[in-house]
């Protein structure tokens, strides 16, 4: 294993700022680099690479608002917060949404609680409890 190298996850999308944005703010990510096609931001253990539909496909891609949730999507990334209640403010500025707090739950050393991005892709936040 390469010592170098962190693993990563790519989530692809259609409107790749508007994507970057909300999950740099949401999950308090680092933006790493990037170019015109993807953008690579840091989650910490974890690269998040936001990488754009190319764009005859974008175009046959139609997002509603609120945007249909993708729930059938057999992966789901979680994502560590310092705060759920500060990350549901931001995703919902962003055009995104983290459920209610009546949705949280709790695990070994954390709450959790799911969401979704600007274009449906659930997510979760975690945020460590004491």
């Amino acid at each position: 294993m390469n010592k170098l190298l962190k693993s990563c996850v790519v989530i692809f999308v259609k409107e790749l700022e508007r994507l970057v944005r909300f999950y740099g703010e949401t999950c308090g990510m680092t933006r790493v680099h990037g170019d015109e096609s993807h953008v690579v931001l840091d989650a910490g253990g974890l690269e998040v690479v936001i990488h754009a539909i190319s764009p005859h496909v974008a175009a046959m891609i139609e997002i509603s608002d609120p945007p249909e949730i993708r729930e059938e999507n057999p992966i789901k990334i979680c994502f560590p917060v310092s705060s759920i209640e500060a990350a549901r403010a931001t995703a919902e500025a962003l055009g995104g949404r983290i459920g209610p707090r009546e949705k949280e739950w709790a695990g070994p050393g954390y709450r959790a609680c799911d969401g979704y991005d600007p274009e449906g892709n659930v997510f979760q936040v975690r945020e460590a409890t004491g």
